[in-house]
């Protein structure tokens, strides 16, 4: 498994990876050393990629996203990209760094962050399959997240720009290390390079009940559900904290994860004024942001570290947070009315999909947070009518089991890898009947 991204990003594979080894696999999940002890406590083999999560972080939050939002930032992705991309092949084949046991894949489970992938995958005859909590397959339904079309007519295409957008500034690295170390030609297109590979199966997580399967996705792509990694069960929650509880309603949660904040001290201050205003008890989730830094303590907020989603948010009667794929997941699982303040990426997505849904309010865009919209958004939160919806929701996502849908999803596809034969990536079809970007832009 190559897995590129925050914990949120790695936590629903270490939950498929314990189900592969359960089916008597050998799983490898090759992410960023800081996740090393998360992997290995869950009982799966680790092998680092390169790249920092909190740098890669901080800089989508600061770039709203994958494109440098001005010259000084290119490098800092770069290299980035530079580090994850030479990292795979010896993920997929070296020894394990702390036991020297051999390692050799015979298939790959990546994310599309995992730039490089594909290539590895060609270079060892090995199939692939590719898995993402936001979507990366061209439709007509919604735009590519981490593209700004607001138009349906232009919904289909944003994949193909930002697709080719991406490989503009990694196609030199990914040539680099085609000849350098997996021994293939140069690719000499552009398009098909990462997300257009039609003949790659894909695989989404998240339930089809709140976004379904758009109707122009094909057979090579499921929508799986959720994945969830139990962790409430074998947790012990602090006893201030279960006293804190029990001493009055339950809470509204207020917390950004591993996001950096800009202004954390205002933020706060934000936050606990829309408490008071509001009448409401809260919990605040410290995280990588530095939220939570109070003049002096109050009885009503509850400072707290990071601690387990599934176990947390059932205590809660409401929760505010960034909007990655797993916790929203988590505060509807808890059947949560749900405030998604987005920072980047795919979070507007789920956003507007919660609002949709009719579980939260609108999303509130991190550079606009404010008193008055934080008060309106917990006031649309305490509506019992948005609390009826949140437990329906989360009544038909409790009949799913994404983990179980994911790994039926990659036993299928591995087995028809294995008896039919693959196309020649310079004949990649191309992603659109009537435009292409390759055309455009021309050979690499």
């Amino acid at each position: 498994m190559l897995i590129v991204g925050t914990r949120g990003d790695v936590q629903p594979f270490v939950a498929i990876g314990k189900r592969l080894q359960d089916y008597g696999h050998r799983v490898r999940l090759a992410t960023h050393s800081n996740f090393k002890d998360f992997v290995l406590t869950a009982g799966l083999e680790f092998y680092p990629l390169g790249g920092d999560p909190k740098v890669l972080a901080g800089y989508m939050v600061k770039n709203k996203g994958f494109l440098p939002s001005g010259p000084s930032e290119i490098p800092v992705q770069r290299n980035q990209m530079k580090e994850i991309i030479y990292s795979l092949l010896p993920a997929c084949r070296d020894p394990d760094l702390d036991s020297g046991i051999a390692f050799k894949a015979d298939a790959i489970i990546a994310n599309p962050p995992a730039y490089g992938h594909v290539h590895v995958a060609e270079a060892l005859k090995i199939p692939i399959h590719i898995f993402f909590t936001m979507p990366w397959t061209p439709t007509s339904e919604f735009p590519h997240p981490l593209s700004r079309v607001k138009q349906p007519a232009g919904y289909r295409l944003s994949y193909q720009i930002v697709d080719s957008l991406i490989w503009l500034g990694i196609r030199d690295m990914i040539n680099d290390v085609r000849k350098k170390k997996l021994k293939l030609r140069p690719v000499t297109y552009l398009s098909g390079s990462q997300g257009f590979d039609s003949d790659v199966p894909h695989g989404y997580i998240w339930s089809p009940h709140l976004v379904p399967k758009p109707k122009d996705w094909g057979p090579k792509v499921d929508v799986v559900g959720f994945c969830f990694l139990d962790l409430a069960s074998n947790y012990e929650p602090p006893e201030s904290l279960v006293k804190w509880l029990e001493a009055g309603s339950k809470p509204i949660y207020i917390g950004f994860g591993s996001l950096p904040v800009q202004e954390p001290e205002k933020m706060t201050q934000i936050i606990v004024e829309a408490f008071e205003q509001t009448g409401q008890r809260g919990i605040i989730n410290k995280g990588w942001g530095g939220l939570g830094n109070l003049a002096e303590p109050k009885d009503s907020i509850y400072l707290l570290d990071n601690i387990p989603h599934d176990w947390l948010f059932l205590q809660c009667k409401a929760v505010v947070h960034h909007g990655g794929a797993g916790t929203t997941a988590a505060g509807l699982r808890a059947a949560c009315p749900t405030t998604i303040v987005p920072f980047f990426g795919d979070q507007p997505f789920w956003g507007e999909r919660v609002h949709a849904r009719g579980v939260g309010p609108p999303p509130i865009p991190v550079d606009e947070f404010s008193l008055p919209k934080l008060i309106n958004a917990i006031n649309f939160m305490l509506d019992p009518k948005v609390k009826e919806r949140a437990v329906e929701l989360a009544e038909a996502m409790e009949k799913e089991d994404g983990v179980t849908g994911a790994v039926k999803a990659f036993f299928k596809h591995y087995s028809r890898s294995k008896t039919q034969p693959k196309p020649e990536r310079e004949t990649s079809p191309e992603p659109s009947r009537f435009f292409s970007i390759s055309r455009c832009f021309g050979c690499s």
